[in-house]
């Protein structure tokens, strides 16, 4: 049958079985189960309109329970089970414990964590910051589209496209590759050390003030006083965070400083996606490149639901244009850039086709996903494939309860 032709008539049969379900339920409900007739017509109505939500929502709670719990189920069941020859073996936490000690797997786990910092910051500090720009220019229609059109190419294909701008050829053959070719371009003199030294380093200290900022927020509640007071489960992670964004200072300051000592390989072409560590950013681009699109759209939505009165009031004030923005802008949008953060880094939990389509997880590129595929379908282990997917789950698992108790928080 003509592919066309097959997907037409499983939409069709789709539609009319959800219309013809509807439609049927309902008048066997109204007129077989509960018939608002007789003596019990009352009764019967008020029955039937209890009934009636469930009815509507049983298809929905069918292929949950089918295609979402049935597979947490059994994925835990195989987390705690061996195959052997004709079933399954019940072995406990075995397979956790032969995971826990693979040096693949934290290198997977920690790999996850470096993404789970940098591609959902940058990307929807880029989204934010397209999002102003892009408002405030007559084209700007234009390149929000521009910036859009990533998020309809998909990762796969994304993918190969920095494979190719990360192409490597030998020495004296012409580089394919974009990143090379603009690479080969520096000799060491004073461009060299304007783009690949000072630049980066301006860079690595501007990211390092920020994270400065964002720990002096996490313990501005003691550090200043007729703040209010912190909860008692709110300041242990506040410390946690405080900590965090300190050794981020530090590893920035640094880099900043050895950046300057560095000798480059100038003249060599670079094996960009075999460099161990700065290979992981060199992926990160891709997913960064696609989500800020996603970002931008829905963050440019709340700048534009800010209302002017607050904005003309800063203006009277005599406020700055980044006074406003950080003042007046951000705190107003908090909440949407919350949500875009924590979407992106459900998307980034569960990367995989990018690692898998670039490098495979090989050169210190492994990520969970990708390593749940590894064991899963080229080991041929399922109990520490499934293991690694349980992991997984309990990452996003979170991050997924946060967003739904922010959905039900602002609907009331």
């Amino acid at each position: 049958m003509n592919p066309a032709l097959q997907g037409l008539i499983t939409i069709i049969v789709g539609v009319g079985g959800c219309l013809g379900y509807f439609y049927f339920s309902n008048v066997v409900l109204d007129k077989v189960i509960f018939p608002a007739k007789g003596e019990h017509a009352g009764r019967n109505i008020n029955r039937a309109n209890l009934v009636r939500p469930w009815l509507f929502l049983l298809p929905a709670i069918c292929a949950l329970g089918l295609y979402l719990a049935y597979p947490v189920v059994e994925t835990l069941r195989l987390s705690l089970s061996e195959q052997v020859p004709g079933g399954y073996r019940f072995v406990g936490l075995a397979n956790y414990q032969r995971m826990f000690g693979e040096p693949k797997f934290w290198e997977a786990l920690s790999n996850n964590m470096l993404w789970l910092i940098v591609v959902p910051a940058s990307a929807t500090g880029f989204g934010l910051l397209a999002a102003q720009l892009t408002d405030r220019i007559r084209w700007g229609q234009l390149a929000k589209s521009l910036i859009f059109m990533p998020m309809a190419i998909s990762f796969v294909g994304a993918s190969v496209i920095f494979k190719l701008v990360y192409d490597t050829r030998p020495v004296g053959t012409n580089q394919i590759g974009v990143l090379n070719a603009v690479w080969l371009e520096f000799h060491g003199g004073w461009g060299s050390f304007l783009f690949l030294k000072l630049l980066p380093a301006i860079i690595l200290v501007g990211f390092a003030a920020i994270v400065a900022y964002i720990g002096w927020l996490m313990l501005r509640p003691w550090l200043r006083r007729g703040e209010r007071k912190v909860p008692p489960l709110v300041a242990p992670l506040r410390v946690l965070a405080a900590l965090v964004a300190a050794w981020f200072v530090w590893l920035s300051l640094s880099n900043a400083v050895a950046i300057f000592s560095f000798k480059f390989p100038y003249g060599e072409p670079g094996n960009w996606l075999t460099i161990p560590f700065w290979n992981n950013f060199f992926l990160m681009v891709v997913l960064i490149w696609i989500q800020t699109g996603f970002a931008m759209v829905i963050l440019s939505a709340a700048l534009r639901g800010i209302p002017e009165e607050t904005i003309e009031a800063a203006i009277v004030d005599g406020a700055n244009p980044l006074q406003i923005f950080f003042s007046i802008k951000v705190p107003q949008i908090l909440g949407t850039i919350v949500v875009v953060w924590t979407t992106i880094t459900l998307v980034v939990l569960k990367v995989f086709d990018i690692v898998f389509a670039m490098t495979n997880g090989q050169w210190n590129t492994q990520v969970l996903a990708n390593y749940m595929f590894d064991k899963l379908f080229r080991a041929n282990d399922v109990g520490v494939g499934s293991a690694s997917a349980m992991v997984i789950m309990v990452l996003v698992t979170p991050i997924l309860a946060w967003n739904v108790y922010n959905a039900r928080k602002e609907m009331r």
